[in-house]
């Protein structure tokens, strides 16, 4: 059967003059709920012969990129590979090329030396998907669950798993054909089954290739981190995140207010929505995680001391709401707003150096404005954890915040010190939170966007009212 390009030409030129234009004027607003039903399917199933042919010509590619041919199709295209040659003929991403041509292994046929063919190692999906009733998702689903099965199981096996999966995906099975989620339980079920020892987690492999790198480079004050974890870290940090990101700051479900504060402002506490989207909730957890482990007693000390983020600015720049700070990096010094400077300096312990014109020492003095354990502990009994309305970051997540900013004055008491979270401390000085002591208890002002009226909140008092019912208990 010849491969009918110029019927495919025809076809595609047909599919954008009645697609392309009405879709681009949004004709698919004038849809009924049940066209816009059908057209899904309709457009899908399109989609799937689609994906079917895409498959079916990357395999072909890779079959004559093989160096079993004398006139290899890359070398004549002057390509290095045939994930290159696929990329450039129809401008798709490195990634996506590569997964067209580890799927399309699976399904493509093998003609051997001496000129017979050999079907396709899972050729049940290729007849599937081919016929636009397995979807490009679910035949990915099943190679990535059977193909390293190949040569580890005999030929049957394979075939058995293949038509159970295969049959589940496009409902042969006499139910109706499942979600990507089922098939993907099942197809790791039928690798278990098949393969126990090659399926169970490799740990020896796992030790080897296990890393987490950060570039050394800054794009606009970010950098990247990119790696691989082991299973056992990962759950680890999972539960980390899960403990920080605690389901309570979601908008529904219980919630404790202050009813004396409610009394005195003769209405209802109003709820502070977090604007931060679940990827910078993660960021600033972790940010919040590095912060306690750095004040660990377990942590490994660097030249006798906690591990300590030196950051380096003038005291021009320092005052300046625009200056501009030094932090000390692998890759060398980062530059970094001078707010981050005060942020540190809040709980750190500060050393002045001062150099003379030669660049020799003139003066070094150190300056102890940490909070001590005794102190942070009466605050976290006070305060509960993170005193800005809506935030529900525990007290050992925390960092304590001078008031009073310490460089103008402020104390290191109690009195002075209130406990926020890694991004409420973070963006104190831009967020338009306000907080001021009252009789030694804290009050926040919001900003106007959140309360226009930007009304003084008390304190909360459920630690209180607690101490109280078991005094009178």
């Amino acid at each position: 059967m010849n491969f009918p390009l110029t019927e495919l030409r025809g076809i595609a030129d047909l599919l954008g003059d009645t697609l392309g234009a009405p879709l681009g004027g949004e004709a698919q607003r004038g849809l009924s709920h049940g066209d816009l039903v059908d057209a899904l399917g309709v457009v899908e199933q399109l989609g799937r012969i689609t994906d079917a042919a895409r498959l079916a010509l990357a395999g072909e590619v890779g079959r004559r990129a093989d160096s079993e041919f004398d006139d290899r199709i890359t070398a004549q295209y002057g390509c290095g590979s045939a994930q290159e040659l696929v990329e450039r003929a129809t401008r798709v991403s490195a990634a996506t090329a590569r997964a067209r041509l580890r799927d399309a292994k699976a399904i493509t046929s093998r003609v051997t030396l001496t000129g017979q063919t050999r079907p396709a190692p899972l050729d049940r999906a290729r007849a599937a998907l081919a016929s636009g009733r397995l979807s490009a998702d679910a035949l990915t689903t099943i190679v990535d669950a059977l193909r390293p099965l190949l040569g580890r199981c005999t030929v049957d096996e394979i075939g058995a798993a293949e038509g159970e999966l295969v049959a589940a995906a496009v409902g042969d099975a006499g139910e109706p054909a499942c979600g990507i989620h089922e098939l993907k339980v099942m197809a790791t079920t039928w690798a278990l089954y098949l393969d126990p020892d090659g399926t169970l987690p490799d740990e020896e492999y796992a030790q080897r290739v296990r890393a987490i790198r950060i570039s050394r480079r800054a794009y606009r004050g970010l950098r990247r981190i990119s790696g691989e974890v082991t299973d056992d870290v990962a759950a680890q940090f999972d539960r980390l995140m899960d403990a920080h990101l605690n389901p309570r700051v979601q908008d529904s479900g219980p919630r404790f207010v202050d009813c004396e504060a409610d009394a005195r402002a003769g209405e209802a506490a109003e709820r502070v929505l977090d604007p931060r989207t679940a990827d910078q909730k993660r960021h600033d957890a972790f940010a919040s995680i590095l912060s306690v482990a750095a004040g660990a007693a377990a942590t490994p000390t660097l030249g006798g001391a906690a591990p300590t983020l030196i950051v380096t600015t003038t005291v021009e720049d320092l005052a300046d709401p625009d200056g501009v700070a030094f932090a000390e990096s692998a890759g060398g010094p980062v530059p970094v707003p001078a707010s981050f400077a005060r942020h540190v300096g809040c709980h750190g312990t500060i050393h002045r150096l001062t150099l003379t014109g030669t660049g020799a020492i003139k003066a070094l003095v150190v300056e102890d404005r940490v909070f001590n354990h005794w102190q942070r502990k009466a605050i976290g009994a006070r305060d509960g954890g993170c005193i800005i309305p809506g935030c529900t970051v525990p007290a050992a997540w925390c960092e304590v915040h001078h008031v009073v900013d310490w460089a103008k004055g402020g104390p290191t008491s109690v009195d002075n010190g209130v406990l926020l979270c890694w991004h409420h401390h973070h963006g104190i000085e831009t967020s338009g939170w306000e907080i001021r002591m009252i009789d030694g208890m804290p009050h926040v002002r919001p900003p106007a966007w959140i309360d226009p009226r930007r009304q003084w909140r008390g304190p909360n008092r459920l630690l209180l009212r607690e101490l109280r019912r078991a005094r009178s208990a």
